[in-house]
Parts: C-alpha cells; structure tokens; sequence
C-alpha cells in the first residue's frame, strides 16, 4: 500500500476532508479492501495470523500482514504476542472495533438490498 507524500496536494486535500467530516474519517478507517472482512472473522474472539489466513484464502500474507498492522495502527484491533517458544500472536477486536460491528452489519443489510436490486434490473 503506498502512501500518499506529506507535500502533496491529494494529501492536503485529504486530511482537510477527514478534519472536516467524521464520516470520511469513518470511512478512511474502515476502507481497506478486507478490514471489513477482518473484522467479522474477529467478532468472536481472538484469532492468529494463520487462522485469519485460512479463512481468507484469496488474500495474500504480505496483504493481511499490511491491513492487520494498519488496523492496529488506527485501534480496531489489538495484537498480543506471547513469550513462547514457537513465537504466538493473537489478534482481536479492540473496543474501537467492537463498535464498528453493528454498523458493518447495516452495511451487509444494506449491501443485499442494493445488490438484489441490481441483479432483478439486470434481469429485465
């Protein structure tokens, strides 16, 4: 994921927008391709690396490595790494992340009305 330069006019203009609207700020935190995905596999519980992996079989290590990391970064999820011997790291929800839940659920509602809509459209 590249990042936009700090000197650049796409950058100003973002942050100008999340400073001035709370929902574009939502949304920036919300947009990556799978952090809504990530977040639903988290709903119960903690998970590792792996377990997140093989629910998710079409994205790749270095991608969830990123959004993970990002979703850190922004508080939606919380990663322990335990002392041991393999090395263990869980991720889970953070309380930030446990109220997206309900939000991403009127998402997926919305999400099936809008795409039922569609398909009935092109069907005629």
């Amino acid at each position: 994921m590249t990042k936009i330069k700090e000197t650049s006019t796409n950058y100003e203009n973002k942050r100008a927008l999340i400073e001035e609207c709370p929902e574009i700020y939502a949304a920036n935190l919300i947009g990556g391709q799978w952090t809504i995905a990530i977040c639903c596999y988290l709903e119960n519980g903690k998970l590792r690396f792996g377990q997140l992996k093989k629910r998710m079989p079409a994205i790749t290590e270095r991608m969830l490595t990123l959004q993970l990391r990002k979703m850190e970064e922004n508080g939606l999820v919380k990663r322990t790494v335990y002392a041991e011997v393999p090395p263990r790291v869980e991720y889970e929800l953070t309380a930030i992340g446990m109220e997206l839940l309900p939000i991403i659920k009127q998402l997926e509602a919305w999400g099936r009305r809008h795409q039922q809509n569609n398909q009935e459209k092109s069907e005629n």
